[in-house]
């Protein structure tokens, strides 16, 4: 088996759950394993360069960004088990992207600007997008976080563990899952993530040592589009976080560690007075 420092993933593939290590994963549709980086697992098949797009009617223009097939980008996976502590993820969550002008008229004028790795709710990970040197900007508005993302730049999707357990992560892009490049789903398996690691994945798996770079486009020559002839989710990146069966992703957080290293030996109790 594997595994990679940095972007160590595992990509889960279904039943005993092989879950494969890489920064990206790979797909098989249903098999019995999950995929891992040590980050998750997979039920995927493998989705096909845009070369292989269908034929489409006329799609109506839309401004803004979207995700299209970049170059290939080499990203080799593992397998390893990993079965799910319950079918329903223990977090969701999404980034909205566009480019500044779509942000700023979909964020409103009352918003808030960071940059880097968001907690997601939980606090299991935190997330984000890397586009260039460094960390797209977060922008808050209208209860929603967005990402401005810039024409012809590749990014990748970058997730830490913060817990003290192995987690699977599911990601989609523009509403198609990573792995396969099809219709997203709870269902699929995803990475698998060790404890303190940053599982970074830069593209839409191709095999299980490449995957297409997300390159941001414009809607239409998004790979939603020429791919699976719809442009309804393009602009939306979803992350679903699964924790493993039988094991407590907190069991020894930092607060536990802390308070028995401060045990103290003979606690006073209060005194007695002597007969």
């Amino acid at each position: 088996m594997k595994r990679f420092e940095v972007s160590h993933v595992i990509k889960v593939l279904c039943a005993g759950l092989l879950v494969v290590l890489a920064s990206c994963s790979a797909p098989v549709a249903p098999a019995p394993y999950a995929a891992s980086m040590e980050v998750g697992t997979a039920d995927t098949a493998r989705a096909r360069p845009a070369s292989y797009a269908q034929k489409r009617t006329h799609a109506e223009p839309r401004p803004g960004l979207g995700t299209s097939w970049g170059n290939e980008v080499e990203s080799p996976i593992s397998y390893t088990n990993f079965k799910r502590s319950s079918d329903k993820p223990n977090a969701v969550e999404k980034i909205l992207y566009n480019d500044a002008e779509g942000v700023d008229a979909m964020a409103g004028p009352d918003t808030r600007t960071n940059n880097g790795l968001v907690k997601a709710k939980g606090g299991l990970v935190e997330w984000g997008i890397k586009s260039g040197w460094g960390y797209s900007k977060n922008v808050y508005g209208r209860g929603n976080r967005f990402v401005v993302g810039s024409m012809g730049k590749n990014y990748s999707l970058v997730v830490k563990n913060l817990s003290n357990s192995r987690l699977e992560i599911v990601l989609s892009v523009d509403g198609l899952d990573v792995m396969d490049g099809k219709p997203a789903s709870f269902a699929k398996r995803g990475y698998i993530v060790s404890p303190g690691h940053t599982l970074t994945v830069d593209g839409f798996r191709t095999s299980e040592d490449a995957v297409a770079a997300f390159k941001f486009s414009t809607v239409g020559a998004s790979y939603s589009n020429l791919r699976h002839n719809t442009t309804r989710n393009v602009g939306v990146i979803g992350m679903a976080v699964f924790t493993e069966k039988g094991v407590d992703p907190w069991k020894w957080s930092k607060r536990e560690l802390e308070r028995r290293r401060n045990a103290s030996p003979f606690a006073e109790a209060p005194p007695v007075r002597a007969r």
